[in-house]
């Protein structure tokens, strides 16, 4: 099992963007961030990011879930 490492929000957006996400527009305020990428089933996937360094574990596992990643394709990133 793979344990995942403290990262910033901006780090999290960067490896995002890397694999196609992109920012949604009019979406996000303040300190959060949304990106959006539609899905290999033509679905549409909508990830929040909130703007934190670093950003606990537990909100990153869910943005790991939104995006349909695993915690070692994540670090792979």
């Amino acid at each position: 099992m793979t344990k995942l490492p403290l990262v910033s929000s901006e780090d999290v957006i960067r490896k995002l963007r890397a694999i196609g996400f992109d920012y949604a527009p009019h979406r996000g305020k303040g300190s959060h961030v949304a990106l959006y990428k539609i899905g290999d089933d033509g679905n549409k996937l909508l990830v929040i990011v909130p703007r934190r360094d670093p950003v606990p574990r537990g909100t990153l596992l869910s943005i790991l879930k939104q995006a349909r990643l695993t915690k070692e394709e994540f670090v792979e990133l």
